[in-house]
């Protein structure tokens, strides 16, 4: 079997941890390449070994077997229609990205007409195989809660008046509906919109986003309720090293889902 050909859009921390389990991995192992800007400050990063490509011309040529995209929602809209446009499966973590309805539309137009397939990672959250099974459900009630520290909104906290460093009591962002959260904070909410995509949409999926100076990790809190049972879970991430407004555990749900779509037998 030959060696499995992967490009990844973007080098941040998350792409890096990506490439270094990929390389290390056995038979029949990986070849790599990585899309970026030419300017892109993160080309200095890239290791020996990897390819660095600057256009979609030199996408189609390397040929790969599947593109993962971990490079936040500006990558989305630059790289992700080309790539799905040229036939190919585009694995993406910034499913946030997805609540605009318009480019979601163009999305899957385009994967269909080429031939191309939008994978959604599950990122930090889990029980999107219950949620997918009780979506269509006629008496369906979900909610998300996300609960993190004063690290991962500093700026947000600041801005309502409250000093990140001291704040005693929890405060609560954002209430309302899943689209509203992924447009107003792209860089937190991937799971609220991974939830609503899972589950019965945007506007049906219900979403508070709350800042907890006693967290001691991205904690995420999934209720649903429907006539075929109910669903509570709570999941407590660490955060990223490199990031506090996203959880270490993204990278490894984006290597389980490589695993899966090159595994002979796949879990849905």
């Amino acid at each position: 079997m030959s060696e499995r050909r992967v490009v990844l859009i973007g080098y941040g921390s998350i792409a890096g941890d990506i490439a270094a389990a990929l390389l290390a991995a056995r038979e029949p192992g990986y070849a790599l390449a990585v899309l970026l800007r030419p300017d892109s400050p993160s080309r200095a990063r890239v290791p020996e070994g990897i390819a660095v490509l600057t256009a979609l011309d030199a996408v189609a040529t390397f040929g790969p077997d599947l593109v993962i995209e971990a490079a936040g929602h500006g990558a989305m809209r630059d790289s992700v229609p080309g790539c799905l446009a040229l036939g190919l499966p585009v694995l993406v973590s910034s499913i946030g990205a997805l609540h605009d309805e318009a480019f979601f539309a163009e999305l899957v137009a385009i994967a269909r007409k080429k031939g191309g397939r939008l994978l959604l990672a599950s990122g930090a959250l889990g029980g999107l195989d219950y949620v997918r099974a009780v979506r269509h459900a006629k008496q369906l009630d979900l909610r998300y809660e996300s609960r993190k520290p004063p690290a991962a909104w500093s700026g947000e906290l600041r801005a309502l008046g409250h000093d990140p460093a001291t704040l005693s009591q929890p405060v609560t962002l954002f209430s309302g509906t899943a689209r509203e959260a992924a447009a107003l904070y792209p860089q937190n909410l991937n799971v609220a919109a991974a939830l609503a995509l899972a589950g019965p949409g945007f506007e049906a999926t219900g979403v508070d986003v709350v800042c907890d100076p006693a967290a001691t990790g991205n904690m995420h809190v999934v209720k649903a309720t429907s006539e075929f049972g109910t669903l509570s879970l709570e999941i407590v991430n660490r955060p990223s090293p490199t990031n506090p407004k996203s959880s270490w555990i993204v990278g490894q749900a984006l290597l389980a889902a490589v695993e899966q779509h090159f595994a002979p037998v796949v879990m849905l």
